[in-house]
């Protein structure tokens, strides 16, 4: 990279003014008065803001060579002046014209900017680890900056037509026309009185090997110790994953993630490997210990870098992992893909799909490894991103035996709720006789595990996997068996027992049938349409009442998505099953004032409904209706 000392000679007439946007000025507000502990990450998102120019002109220059014709030797300078109190980071890479440094330094247009501010709650750690993350990085300059000046010339434009842009966090910032002999951007921080310790070179220095040893590129300073224009490398200034892994120490592969995924945590767990044969890649993948801010947002950027042949192609190449590992982070680097790829020919390349294939394994076997071998950490795994791998059992058929093996679930074996039972576990501790796998699915774990639908499987000791995730309904919609045992969800249909019902259960319930016919058409012909059919229950023990869904019907948590997304679900039209030995449902059986048992009987039905989560279509009228119930009990005598 050429050192030339930068000059400038400005046009007259054509400096002109602008304001930022508002979210702009907002996040301006937030680096200058909140982040007071981590001052130090505005190098680091400055040198990576750098990088990327340099990579974007490698790219750029498969196209046209001539772009690096004046300079061929990328990199990126860090000058320090203690006396002026000055730090400039220049690089010189792809650069920009007067009108990308407006648009690209006065406005933020990545999508999420508004949940950036949402993510911060007042926390500095948090708002420094995440303001790479949100695409905000230039802005860190004004934690110590209370001015910064931007000098730019895009890559194959005449020296005359380079920007210098300006700004002192005031709202404002004025663009105008200078001459630049060098090409690339060069960023001069003039730093606020408490933070000229960064003006220190052996400071820089440090902060430098912490943060961004390990960028492609050489980030050269001035020799220390000597007043000379001489230059040297600082940084390691290699590609991590084209080393052998003997070579990497632990802390490098920690220090490259956090550099590669703008996080200060260190990955749970990395993947490094190299193919050779057919098809020739490199691929260093990691797993994050926190679930990305987008990852539910249709429209957040995600996917891996890729590299061909060691020349910078994407930064989000999604194609080559499945969408239910779009939080995995990391580095793709082939030998065989043109350098002139695209995401249509992404999209459609064979060779993209074996690699996606691949990484997919890869990234599955490190899972299972971790699960085994590191079961706490696999913990946070499942805790931030189980709902997302759910995902995958029904969209990659292909692995669902591998996902469905990394499946973690609450269980009314265990008296917390936290999900730790797998499906190999449930397995090895069926009871003799038994050829189900017993699920409930409600709002939250705990109504999972107090549901009146599962009562009787409680009494007999039969372990019921408890759901709660809005995802859950959709996935166990599609599964059908493990290890050759169905699942079963315990609110639906019948009860499915099986050799696990007795002679004497059976001949009980039939009894009990026979005996309450009167009871089942009075209540069905009070409750009308809203119930198909009243009959005697098999599940209850406790409750008076459940409502049970068809095998086929849809279930509460798929009718709250589909009115999230402003669609309207068919009224549901549920089995009420009655347990007759019950107090209530005797003292039920005893009505014979027909408004008084139509009152009761809906009373029931409205309870059933909470009991599975279900939001009455009237609370005040339920309310009313158990009061005057209330009421009657307290003016009948005691007995």
């Amino acid at each position: 990279m050429a050192s030339t000392p930068e000059t400038s000679a400005e046009n007259s007439g054509d400096r002109q003014t602008h304001g930022f946007q508002a979210e702009v000025r907002e996040l301006l507000q937030l680096m200058i008065h909140s982040l007071y502990s981590h001052k130090e990450i505005f190098l680091r998102e400055l040198v990576s803001n750098a990088s990327d120019a340099c990579d974007r002109l490698r790219f750029a220059a498969i196209a046209e060579p001539a772009l690096l014709a004046e300079d061929a030797e990328l990199g990126i300078r860090i000058e320090a002046d203690a006396k002026a109190g000055t730090v400039t980071i220049a690089d010189n890479g792809i650069g920009m014209t007067r009108e990308e440094a407006i648009t690209n330094l006065g406005t933020i247009a990545r999508s999420g900017t508004a949940a950036f501010f949402k993510s911060l709650s007042g926390d500095e750690q948090k708002a420094s680890q995440l303001i790479g993350q949100f695409g905000v990085g230039f802005y860190s300059a004004f934690i110590v900056a209370d001015r910064v000046e931007v000098r730019s010339r895009k890559a194959g434009q005449p020296a005359e037509s380079a920007v210098r842009w300006e700004s002192g966090a005031d709202g404002n910032f004025t663009v105008e026309t200078v001459t630049r002999p060098e090409r690339g951007t060069a960023v001069t921080l003039h730093l606020k009185e408490d933070a000229k310790e960064f003006a220190d070179a052996f400071r820089l220095r440090g902060l430098v090997r912490r943060y961004s040893d390990h960028i492609g590129f050489p980030v050269r300073m001035r020799k220390e110790g000597e007043a000379t224009l001489e230059y040297e490398v600082v940084n390691q200034a290699r590609a991590l994953w084209t080393l052998p892994r003997t070579q990497i120490k632990d802390e490098e592969y920690r220090q490259f993630y956090q550099y590669l995924a703008h996080d200060y945590q260190d990955p749970l767990a990395w993947s490094h490997n190299k193919v050779e044969g057919k098809r020739e890649y490199t691929s260093l993948l990691f797993l994050p210990a926190k679930a990305p801010f987008d990852l539910w947002q249709r429209d957040a950027v995600r996917g891996v870098k890729l590299y061909v042949r060691r020349v910078f192609i994407m930064d989000d190449a999604e194609q080559f992992l499945p969408p239910y590992l779009r939080f995995v982070k990391g580095v793709v680097d082939s030998s065989d893909l043109p350098l002139n790829v695209s995401r249509e020919i992404l999209q459609q390349d064979p060779e993209v799909e074996a690699i996606k294939g691949g990484l997919t394994k890869r990234v599955l076997d490190m899972l299972a490894r971790l699960a085994k071998d590191e079961p706490e950490k696999y913990a946070t795994v499942w805790k931030e991103f189980g709902a997302v791998l759910k995902e995958g059992v029904v969209q990659d058929h292909a692995n669902q035996a591998a996902l469905l093996g990394l499946m973690r679930f609450a269980s009314t074996r265990q008296e917390h709720n936290t999900p730790e039972v797998t499906l190999a576990d449930y397995v090895a501790r069926m009871q003799p006789g038994q050829d189900r796998i017993y699920y409930v699915i409600a709002e939250t774990p705990e109504a999972a595990r107090g549901s009146p639908a599962i009562e009787r499987l409680k009494e007999r000791n039969l372990e019921v996997l408890l759901l709660s995730e809005r995802i859950d309904e959709w996935v166990m919609g599609q599964l059908t068996e493990f290890e050759g045992k169905r699942f079963k969800d315990a609110s639906r249909g019948a009860l499915e027992l099986g050799g696990l019902a007795s002679e004497a259960d059976r001949k009980a319930h039939d009894e009990q049938l026979k005996e309450s016919k009167g009871l089942l058409k009075r209540v069905k012909d009070s409750l009308g349409e809203r119930v198909t059919e009243v009959r005697v229950s098999e599940r209850l023990r406790e409750s008076p009442a459940c409502l049970v869904l068809g095998e086929d019907d849809m279930g509460e948590q798929m009718r709250r998505i589909l009115a999230a997304a402003g669609q309207k679900a068919p009224e549901p039209h549920p089995v009420m099953e009655l347990n007759v030995t019950h107090p209530l449902v005797k003292y039920l059986d005893g009505r014979r004032d027909a408004a008084e048992f139509g009152e009761l009987a809906q009373l029931l039905y409205d309870q059933a409904a909470l009991a599975e989560g279900t939001q009455l279509p009237n609370p005040p009228e339920y309310v009313a209706r158990l009061n005057r119930l209330l009421v009657r009990l307290a003016a009948t005598p005691a007995s």
